[in-house]
């Protein structure tokens, strides 16, 4: 599945990116994340092997999207001057909450102490909400810029 994964990655992320040329950060990074939302509830729901190698492959689609998009986005949205710095604020935010991520979909998952959780699907229909809040955030909140002014559309 993790090939699968890499391949479907591989192949689109070029596309992905030239789309994202043409039509915009925002328009490829919002495609993605609802794939992800799709991904993560097909995986709560899913319990045929068939059904995890299709959603490991649409799960390559949506890295394809999103993880060269991001960067690109950063780029896109400070001056020049500063993107390093930028590119590290975004890379540290992004470890800072991996592990709080991981451990409380461990604790959704597997529960603490007498507590046994709520099963193997809420971490993912977890992450299928966020990554539909984050889709709206992403859309009504976050402002286009002008990569060439920096200012807002």
């Amino acid at each position: 599945m993790l090939a699968l994964f890499n391949f479907v990655y591989t192949f689109l992320s070029g596309p992905a990116g030239a789309l994202s040329d043409r039509y915009g950060r925002k328009k490829s990074i919002i495609v993605g994340w609802c794939l992800y939302a799709l991904v993560y509830a097909g995986f709560a729901f899913s319990n045929q092997q068939l059904h995890f190698w299709i959603l490991y492959g649409i799960y390559g689609a949506y890295y394809a999207l999103t993880e060269g998009v991001l960067k690109a986005l950063v780029a896109d949205t400070v001056p020049s001057e500063l993107r390093g710095s930028a590119y590290g604020v975004f890379h540290f935010a992004v470890g800072i909450v991996t592990f709080p991520a991981s451990l409380l979909a461990g604790l959704l998952w597997q529960g603490l102490g007498d507590w046994p959780g709520f099963g193997p699907a809420a971490p993912f229909l977890f992450g299928s909400i966020l990554a539909i809040v984050s889709v709206f955030l992403l859309q009504f909140w976050v402002p286009v810029v002008d990569p060439n002014t920096f200012k807002r559309l």
